[in-house]
């Protein structure tokens, strides 16, 4: 799919160190945005900073942030301004996945899922949107869901994370309504089974090669998605051919839930 550049416009995304964070980093990159890179990791920010301007990014800025944490938020989105003036898109991706099952699992457990994947969206919006609304931006946000928060993952102990998505894909409904008056659209990607250091957490290495040729029989189109995927989807959000798109769910998982779990 080919998508139009959109002279140089400012993108901010978080998570973006890795996955599929970086991968929508460098595809803005390779159409010649400037591209605002958030992650908790300072070596995985630069590295991935360095490689979007190989790419082609008009201009690139590590940024190291703690989505957890309101002032490192705040901080980032001033020095992306800064830089690079204020955002046309933002991609709130920064996500963690701790599985267990609800009755066994430790409360500062439950509180770092929440404050990282649903406070740390909260707190990526409300920052995108003052600086986008501040500059009269019409522009987009695209949060990262998941099927998890449409259904129940069959290998069970998924509780808290798919608590968080559930609550990421209302949270995207109200604010597309709020921000429709000022122009600014706001979208959800919805990744399935992405090959990605995440979809491993909770799975032990001797046992990664036998799961991974069972999600192949299992998903429709027979094969993880590769981060380049959903970023793709993403990369169409936050671009003016997607303009009359918001409250939507995009979702790019293989047919994952598009199917039944009754195999007859």
């Amino acid at each position: 799919m080919k998508i139009e550049a959109n002279s140089g416009r400012t993108i901010v995304i978080t998570g973006a160190g890795s996955g599929i964070g970086r991968a929508a980093a460098l595809a803005c990159a390779r159409r010649g945005d400037k591209v605002a890179v958030l992650d908790i990791s300072s070596q995985a920010v630069a590295q991935t900073a360095a490689e979007s301007l190989v790419a082609g990014a008009e201009g690139a800025l590590g940024l190291v942030c703690d989505v957890c944490d309101e002032a490192q938020v705040e901080a980032a989105f001033a020095r992306s301004s800064d830089a690079f003036g204020p955002p046309y898109g933002v991609f709130a991706n920064a996500g963690i996945d701790i599985g267990g099952l609800i009755h066994e699992m430790p409360l500062e457990n439950w509180d770092r899922i929440l404050r990282t994947n649903l406070t740390g969206i909260f707190l990526t919006c409300k920052h995108g949107l003052r600086h986008m609304l501040g500059a009269n931006v019409r522009g987009s946000v695209v949060c990262s869901a998941s099927p998890a928060g449409f259904v129940a993952q069959a290998a069970g102990s998924c509780g808290a994370y798919s608590a968080t998505k559930g609550g990421i894909s209302s949270l995207v409904r109200c604010m597309a309504i709020d921000y429709a008056p000022f122009g600014i659209r706001v979208n959800a990607v919805v990744p399935g089974a992405t090959e990605t250091g995440m979809m491993w957490n909770n799975v032990e290495p001797a046992q990664r090669d036998a799961m991974r040729a069972q999600l192949y029989r299992e998903i429709p189109l027979g094969r993880l998605g590769q981060p380049e995927d959903p970023a793709r989807a993403v990369l169409w959000l936050l671009s003016d051919q997607s303009d009359y798109v918001t409250g939507s769910h995009l979702v790019c998982d293989g047919g994952i839930l598009a199917k039944s779990s009754i195999s007859v």
